[in-house]
């Protein structure tokens, strides 16, 4: 990496990125996605987020409630267990693996540590926009790549849109809001494209959920290129995403870069206490996991069967094309109590429905039949 990135450990800097995240709140509740925007109307069913409905581990709900008597002491140890525990069982050191406040803060301190002024974030279009969100806080450039017609990152676009000022190029993968993957042989290629320099983030929020064979984690390149980040999350199949706890894993020098950025303290003590109890309870999330998969492939085939227009889906989501504007669709779902994704302006046609419990599909396509019928040709 280079050594202008490791000159920014000085107090300065610190406050600065202190400075930053103050300044941030207001411009950031903008963001189209804001929680806090709409109360949801009671008793809806909420396929809008990409959470896990059907909740945390058994143990992990335990070890929540267990938690009181270490309420009011410091989690250090707690800290150093989680980061251990991910360390091996990603088959890395501890000094390769960073924690986070959800995923998203990992987003965060990457724009703080690789961009700035005069540096260029490179994304696709669409995808997960905490990352852009941050850039303009760190008054970085955005370049916006499209998707390919079968809406998936265009990574030979992206690698040429990359040069000396780009800090960080983000690939989400599986990518949001689409749910489709870059391949393990895609990525193989671009990493050799993309300068050294440039951090290349790569988000596996929902690499749980992939099952294509030609998918695979980015874990495997960290080692040999150490330009490559990889974030995950407890939020999707840990089903913690309330309680906000993310990682990073990647070549040491580089975590450390973004370990000054981190805000301290930054996991409390419940989440770490549910993280070790899920981290064991593998039984309750390959469950979990075929649960998604096989409720996933069921609403395919039904959408399949109507003829209607979707996107290959490997996450715990899909993209429906609902054939015109998707605002009154959403807002028709709402008034039958089926909250889903939000309109995205590169794919205004299309609706993002997370996968849900199989009761809650069943409500969710009965519901899309009456709304946006199939078409003519294809009604069942």
């Amino acid at each position: 990496m280079p050594d202008r990135l490791f000159s920014r450990r000085d107090f300065s800097r610190a406050a600065l990125q202190s400075f930053a995240v103050a300044i941030a709140s207001p411009h950031l509740q903008k963001h189209p996605e804001n929680r806090h925007a709409v109360p949801a109307p009671e008793g809806s069913i909420h396929l809008n987020f990409n959470e896990n409905n059907y909740g945390p581990s058994p143990k992990a709900a335990a070890a929540l409630d267990a938690c009181t008597h270490i309420a009011s002491r410091y989690p250090f140890s707690s800290y150093e267990e989680v980061a251990g525990i991910i360390a091996r069982v990603h088959g890395v050191k501890r000094d390769n693996v960073i924690l986070g406040c959800g995923s998203t803060e990992i987003l965060r301190v990457s724009d703080a540590a690789f961009l700035g002024p005069g540096k260029i974030l490179v994304i696709a279009d669409p995808t997960f926009e905490a990352v852009f969100e941050y850039a303009g806080v760190d008054h970085a450039e955005t370049v916006r790549v499209p998707l390919t017609t079968d809406h998936r990152h265009d990574l030979p676009r992206m690698a040429a849109a990359c040069t000396s000022k780009t800090g960080v190029v983000y690939v989400c993968n599986p990518n949001n809001p689409t749910a489709t993957i870059v391949t393990r042989d895609e990525f193989a290629d671009f990493v050799t494209r993309v300068p050294a320099s440039t951090l290349i983030l790569v988000d596996e929020a929902y690499f749980d959920f992939a099952d294509d064979p030609r998918y695979s984690s980015a874990i495997e390149f960290i080692s040999k290129y150490p330009n490559v980040v990889v974030a995950r999350t407890f939020s999707k199949i840990y089903g913690l995403a309330g309680m906000r706890l993310g990682f990073a894993l990647g070549a040491q020098p580089t975590i450390a870069v973004l370990r000054e950025c981190l805000d301290q303290d930054n996991a409390n003590a419940a989440v770490l206490s549910a993280a070790v109890a899920s981290l064991s309870d593998t039984d309750y999330i390959a469950a979990c996991r075929e649960k998604f998969i096989s409720t996933r492939r069921w609403l395919c085939n039904e959408l399949t069967k109507d003829g209607r227009s979707f996107a290959d889906s490997q996450a715990n989501f899909l993209m429906i094309d609902v054939g015109g504007d998707v605002s009154p669709v959403i807002e028709k779902f709402r008034e039958r109590k089926i909250l889903v994704g939000r309109r995205f302006p590169s794919m205004p046609h299309w609706m993002r429905v997370t996968i849900g419990k199989q009761s809650e599909m069943d409500a969710f396509l009965a519901a899309l039949r009456e709304i946006v019928p199939a078409p003519a040709n294809n009604s069942s």
